[in-house]
């Protein structure tokens, strides 16, 4: 997207002073009017240009959620050096989902799917999302190499990665409660979703969803949802940088994918309950058929949290929703 006008903008990065169209011309070998256009094309995607007799100066750079903005920050291996930009789709994951009907997964494996925004995310249990402009929705694209029985651990190391992200890049508590939302003090900031494609027992792809509320004022949320979410700039009451915080999730979850590619389960497991905000903590379940209480105290090999209910009896829930009580 806009490459040639991205090689105008890296030239502005590296001035404090204006810059002349002649000079941009002459460095890049194009034309004075390919200059003007080019800049044109960046102040439309948001970018603030002065012009003046000395020159271009850049003044401000945009907020949109540009993969050019994230690479520059980005200290992978291999997630995220592939990225799709998209203004608006209805999910990231059907989008991702549609690319791979053209691509071999083992080609775009880390590719990062990016929306500025989604007109129908989906969260657990099929329901809606709420992604406006100001968020980070994004969808990584995986060829696994992990057993099938294991993979339940890729959202376990996402939510891993967002949560310590948070908590480094902002100093704010983020913690996870199970089995996939991030939450900071009682309200939800994030949330992952994970979707196998397999056939006849093959993986074929993974596909995680990531959605975090950033710059997003908590009135623009739904409104049945206010007492309950809340986004990073209402924490902080001011806007922060979402390609660094998105280049900051994606080396903190490709240094856990690693751990799972090289069957350091027990690393990823401890680390993810010293981030719960669940274990230890008395719960109240709801799954389509039935809601009890008890105390959540582990999780098992398959990733289904295990409850101690007052009876004795432990139960291993795969699905549902936990309530903190």
């Amino acid at each position: 997207m806009y490459t040639a006008a991205f090689r105008v903008l890296e030239i502005l990065s590296s001035s404090k002073e204006p810059v002349t169209g002649d000079d941009i011309s002459l460095k890049l070998s194009i034309s004075r009017s390919a200059v003007w256009k080019h800049i044109q094309k960046l102040t439309e995607i948001g970018y603030e240009i002065s012009t003046s007799h000395e020159g271009y100066l850049l003044k401000q750079r945009t907020d949109i959620h540009l993969p050019y903005e994230v690479h520059k920050k980005l200290r992978t291996g291999f997630i995220g050096r592939q990225m799709r930009y998209f203004e608006k789709t209805p999910s990231t994951i059907s989008t991702a989902k549609e690319i791979l009907q053209n691509e071999n997964v083992e080609r775009i494996h880390g590719m990062v799917v990016i929306a500025e925004e989604q007109t129908g995310g989906m969260g657990r249990l099929g329901r809606s999302w709420l992604s406006p402009s100001g968020g980070i929705w994004v969808t990584i694209v995986l060829n696994p190499a992990i057993p099938v029985e294991r993979l339940f651990m890729v959202t376990m190391a996402g939510a891993i990665a967002v949560a310590r992200s948070i908590r480094r890049e902002y100093d704010l508590g983020a913690l996870i409660k199970w089995p996939n939302d991030i939450f900071i003090g009682d309200k939800k900031v994030a949330g992952l979703l994970l979707e196998i494609g397999a056939d006849e027992g093959v993986v074929n792809y993974c596909l995680l969803g990531i959605g975090i509320d950033v710059n997003i004022p908590v009135n623009k949320l739904e409104e049945v949802l206010i007492d309950g979410v809340t986004s990073i700039s209402s924490e902080l009451e001011h806007d922060v940088d979402r390609a660094a915080l998105l280049a900051r999730v994606l080396k903190e979850f490709e240094s856990r994918y690693l751990l799972l590619e090289e069957e350091e389960y027990d690393a990823i497991i401890r680390e993810w309950k010293s981030l719960s905000c669940t274990l230890d903590h008395r719960v109240k379940i709801l799954t389509l058929k039935n809601t009890f209480e008890g105390d959540a105290f582990d999780i098992d090999e398959s990733g289904a949290l295990m409850i101690r209910k007052d009876n004795g009896r432990v139960e291993h829930v795969i699905s549902g929703d936990c309530l903190n009580t």
